[in-house]
């Protein structure tokens, strides 16, 4: 099992490139299986997400050619309409083919999404609005079998919660549905806008993509398309906290600013100079002193709880007591006990952290709980005093693309020990 070794103390300076969206990128990969057509995804993060996302769409029945960043997949036809738990078991995106193969085959037989253990992923919500537009499912040994076989049809869904996985899933499933769809509260992720782009691309009628109402027109078939992935957000907001606790001075290139409007509107809070010196490159110097800034995860445009763990490693350092509530998950805390660790003074309250600042930090054995959770630590790890060894990084490698090259050019004391 690989582990990070790293030595902080070092101010990160230089230029860090934003990969493509992992987030964005999965369901553009599921949305595939609805055409017979090849599509063409470009800017794909080479991230083990990803990997088993494309292992599991050649067992469903598509070709996958696979060059640099650039995904072609064909599936004539659906071979397997199944996701099997041994395969899927790491991933909780496992669900996003379920849409696509109740509306292109009729049916579907999918594993319930495994992934990071930060609490609850309503799959529910999924299955109540497959059940609206006329799917019949049950649940056994773990598995979520649907059928359709005349067809989905046109509804009006509300989600009791809003869901990103949830909205996107619903959206591929009534693409191809009799009549009009409606998704109410919906997620308005950057992510979800991207998927109703290249489902458009595809031949798709879809309005709303954004906002908390979609209206989607079923169409009879689906076409190929060509589509290049938006930047990972949260991958960018990630090298701004980087650039932020060591006090250094960092471009992130390649980016979308419109996407990360609360997280830099709470590093100017505490006190870091972020500028957009082009309309794809943030730079951020770090201060001196840093403030502690209270936070409350949202969903879009609100601050990403994607993003939680990588700013409670910044406020072990700013002053005074920053309160970071959680709202989107209730067991997304596990990064703090390891932040103690090192040194951190961090209290847990219900759905609520209190990070008392700035305390030194020192190197330490710590382990890895989720994909955001390993950021954090690696994050403290830079600025910690001495050697810090992070195990378990498996999960950092789900979601971020060679994040140890990436810092290791911009100054980081960094390496992977197999």
């Amino acid at each position: 099992m690989d582990k990070f070794v790293i030595t902080g103390g070092n101010a990160l300076t230089g230029e860090i490139p934003t990969s493509g969206s992992k987030n964005a990128a999965l369901p553009a990969l599921a949305a595939a299986l609805l055409t017979a057509e090849p599509v063409i995804l470009k800017r794909i993060p080479r991230v083990r997400d990803i990997r088993t996302m494309q292992r599991l769409l050649v067992d469903i029945g598509s070709l996958v050619q696979v060059e640099e960043e650039t995904v072609r997949l064909h599936t004539p036809q659906i071979v397997c309409p199944e996701a099997p738990y041994e395969l899927v078991k790491t991933m909780r995106a496992s669900s996003l083919v379920l849409g696509p193969l109740v509306a292109r085959c009729g049916r579907a037989r999918v594993s319930l999404p495994g992934g990071c253990a930060i609490g609850g992923r309503p799959i529910n919500l999924h299955i109540l609005g497959l059940e609206q537009l006329g799917a019949r499912i049950r649940q056994s040994h773990g598995y979520i079998e649907a059928e359709a076989p005349d067809g989905l049809h046109g509804a009006t869904v509300r989600f009791e919660r809003i869901t990103v996985t949830g909205t996107e899933d619903l959206m591929m499933a009534a693409v191809m549905a009799h009549g009009e769809t409606v998704l109410e509260n919906a997620a308005r992720e950057p992510e979800v806008t991207d998927v109703a782009e290249l489902l458009i691309k595809m031949g798709a009628r879809i309005e709303g993509a954004g906002t908390s109402t979609i209206r989607i027109q079923g169409v009879e078939r689906l076409g190929g398309a060509e589509h290049t992935i938006i930047p990972d957000r949260i991958e960018a907001g990630t090298f701004l906290v980087a650039g932020a606790i060591t006090a250094g001075d960092l471009a992130i290139t390649g980016c979308n600013p419109g996407h990360l409007g609360a997280l830099v509107s709470k590093l100017q809070q505490a006190g870091s100079d972020v500028t957009q010196p082009t309309g794809t490159t943030l730079r951020i110097r770090g201060a001196g002193k840093l403030l502690s800034v209270d936070v409350t995860t949202e969903e879009y445009p609100g601050f990403a709880t994607d993003l939680q763990a990588q700013y409670m490693a910044l406020m072990t350092q700013a002053e005074g007591i920053a309160i970071i509530t959680e709202t989107i998950f209730e067991n997304r805390f596990m990064h703090a006990q390891e932040l103690a660790r090192m040194g951190a003074n961090i209290r847990i309250s219900g759905n609520q952290a209190i990070v008392a600042g700035p305390h030194p930090l020192t190197g330490a054995g710590v382990i890895a709980s989720d994909l955001r959770a390993s950021a954090s630590l690696v994050l403290a790890a830079l600025m910690a005093r001495g050697e810090t060894v992070i195990d378990r990084v498996y999960h950092i490698d789900r979601g971020y693309e060679k994040i140890e090259a990436k810092l290791a050019r911009v100054g980081a004391k960094i390496r992977r020990v197999e």
